[in-house]
């Protein structure tokens, strides 16, 4: 936790997740501690700064303003921590990274575990969403850094390119796409198709790239939309269907011959993976240095 007043960070987080349970995690502490200085506060500002209904809780007129002050005030905690840390040249603290659920399951386990080694001074805490919660995570603040594969339109955050994926398709042995070398892609849509879930990286890019060619996603012949790629893979050798996911999800498949790979005739399926960070947002020499690192372990990703 940081130097910023105690009390103030477990009021905004109660504020902001509306839950003392929640807080707490986010918090990592107990419940009863964080019920301890949401009274003390209320105590020195001698008003109820939530309304507590049952199971619920919302914030009264005074916690409104508490709250958007909070805000600012905890935003320049952290920037005067980051500013301080930059100038002394200190590589240390907590970094908050978001990763879209391909890159979180299959590239920063690796990156994560050399960041450590390189600098044992600096907490990372890992959340692993689709890249349209990613961005939302990042525009609260939630998170200092993401990594994401999937467009990002947001103006006010910047993109920095980190490397190139190969999307496939993927079948199970038996499926009759398996006959041809190429897949046309006119051919998608005659077979049941395993698809990720609306806001997945994926799911966004995919469809920009058949549509594109011709083959609306909404033509697809979708059976099923499932929330990881580890469950895909899995639907797919279940025979479900087939889909198309990152090549770099098929280390373990492609060792034992689990599942068909093909790629689609005359279409490249490439995406790339990048970072993300809010444009007015200080970063911190622990979260530059992130960057740097992983765009060095990026450059040895093989992934096609």
């Amino acid at each position: 936790m940081s130097f910023s007043d105690t009390r103030l960070r477990v009021f905004y987080a109660v504020a902001k997740q509306l839950s003392f349970t929640r807080a707490a995690e986010e918090l990592y502490l107990t419940q009863p501690a964080v019920t301890f200085q949401i009274r003390q506060l209320e105590e020195h500002f001698n008003t109820r700064l939530f309304d507590r209904h049952h199971n619920r809780i919302s914030l009264t007129d005074a916690g409104q303003v508490v709250y958007s002050y909070a805000e600012r005030i905890l935003e320049l905690y952290r920037e005067t921590e980051k500013a301080i840390n930059e100038m002394t040249g200190v590589t240390r603290g907590i970094i908050k990274v978001g990763a879209s659920t391909t890159i979180g399951e299959y590239m920063l386990p690796l990156i994560l575990s050399g960041y450590h080694d390189r600098f044992p001074g600096v907490q990372i805490r890992l959340t692993v969403h689709n890249t349209r919660l990613v961005i939302r995570k990042l525009e609260d603040a939630t998170i200092d850094v993401g990594m994401v594969e999937g467009p990002v339109k947001n103006k006010n955050i910047t993109l920095t390119p980190c490397s190139e994926d190969e999307l496939v398709v993927i079948l199970p042995p038996k499926h009759p796409l398996t006959k041809l070398a190429e897949i046309p892609v006119q051919s998608l849509k005659d077979y049941p198709f395993v698809s990720r879930e609306e806001g997945s990286g994926t799911r966004a890019v995919i469809s920009e790239i058949l549509t594109k060619a011709g083959m609306p996603y909404e033509r697809l012949n979708v059976v099923l939309e499932l929330g990881s790629t580890e469950s895909v893979k899995g639907s797919v050798e279940g025979g479900m269907g087939f889909s198309i996911v990152s090549r770099a999800s098929l280390r373990k498949e492609s060792e034992l011959n689990t599942l068909v790979v093909r790629r689609i005739k005359d279409l490249p399926m490439k995406r790339m993976i990048q970072f993300v960070h809010q444009k007015q947002k200080f970063r911190s020499k622990a979260v530059e240095e992130f960057i740097n690192y992983a765009k060095e372990k990026c450059a040895q990703f093989s992934l096609n």
